[in-house]
């Protein structure tokens, strides 16, 4: 399998390995005329990715076998979105994963193929606003829909799911909610210790959460440990906070070095912007060189095309 390098697809593969946890995610999470029709036995996970390379950054798969309440085998097929925003394209992503799904029973020699019903868990700070239906990326006038392939998926917008709602599942509450505010983690410092209180009562468990908040929450500080650890720790938070100092300090230097190239890159781009400013326009005024000092990158380099087709100074900044 290829090495895991991504901290959202770690916790996730991680989470999912607990079939106990497994099972109640898509219970609560399914339609609910899907899970119905689910028997009592937790799913078994079935091993494997179909997610294109350069997709793995953003997106995790998990493909779990279930059983029917009359016996039957089924699969669900979990895909979960890591970025800020929805993406319009992911029903096509969808069939073809499952697709690919499918290809695999055919190659064992199955002669009908197993259903697949397809869930996404969302996790952005953006509202999920993208139609669950395959349909709705087709072209086509509605006469010809009823011979088309169309499908539809569940969405599971964590962001738009009340902290408590997330799961009657003490510890999946806790790691769900860990994920809703990964994007929006200045909001998500404050629930900290709600999340650590989640966590209690499995050292590991907890230990993975923690190590997740520290990877992928830049606002979080050591007082932020702190409080998690005396949540999730009870007795032992001094042990656990320092113990975890270490990961905090490994991604303050990471954090600065990013910054850093940042505010490099960043520097570069505002001079070689007012030397060309001043080439076309001649001395570049006061408010000029203000707006390109506290300027974003894109902003840079939007000014920067526009310079060649402005005709005035002023032009260049609309």
């Amino acid at each position: 399998m290829t090495k895991i390098t991504q901290p959202h697809d770690r916790f996730l593969k991680a989470l999912l390995s607990d079939p106990d946890k497994t099972g109640t995610l898509l219970r609560e999470r399914l339609p609910k005329e899907v899970a119905e029709l689910l028997s009592s036995e937790p799913p078994v996970l079935v091993d494997g990715t179909f997610i294109d390379g350069e997709f793995r950054e953003h997106l995790t798969d998990r493909l779990f076998k279930v059983k029917t309440q009359e016996g039957k085998a089924a699969y669900i097929y979990a895909l979960i979105e890591h970025k800020s925003y929805a993406d319009e394209w992911v029903a096509f992503q969808l069939l073809r994963y499952m697709v690919r799904i499918w290809e695999r029973f055919l190659k064992e020699g199955q002669q009908k193929l197993p259903p697949i019903v397809p869930l996404v868990v969302y996790h952005g700070a953006r509202e999920w606003t993208v139609p669950n239906q395959f349909s709705a990326l087709l072209e086509a006038d509605k006469g010809l829909l009823h011979h088309l392939l169309d499908f539809s998926f569940a969405v599971t917008d964590l962001g738009r799911i009340a902290d408590d709602d997330l799961s009657q599942d003490t510890h999946l509450r806790a790691a769900l909610m860990a994920m809703k505010y990964a994007f929006h983690s200045a909001d998500g410092v404050v629930v900290i210790p709600q999340i650590g209180k989640g966590a209690q009562g499995d050292p590991e468990f907890a230990k993975l959460v923690l190590r997740y908040l520290i990877q992928t929450y830049r606002g979080m500080t050591m007082a932020d440990v702190q409080a998690y650890a005396e949540e999730a720790f009870p007795g032992e938070a001094e042990h656990y906070a320092s113990q975890f100092a270490r990961e905090m300090m490994s991604k303050g230097r990471q954090e600065g070095r990013q910054e850093g190239r940042q505010e490099g890159r960043q520097e570069g781009e505002s001079s070689l912007l007012l030397r060309q400013l001043h080439r076309r326009f001649g001395e570049v005024p006061g408010w000029a060189e203000l707006k390109v000092a506290n300027a974003t990158i894109d902003e840079l380099e939007t000014w920067g095309e526009q310079i060649f087709d402005a005709e005035t100074l002023e032009a260049v900044f609309k």
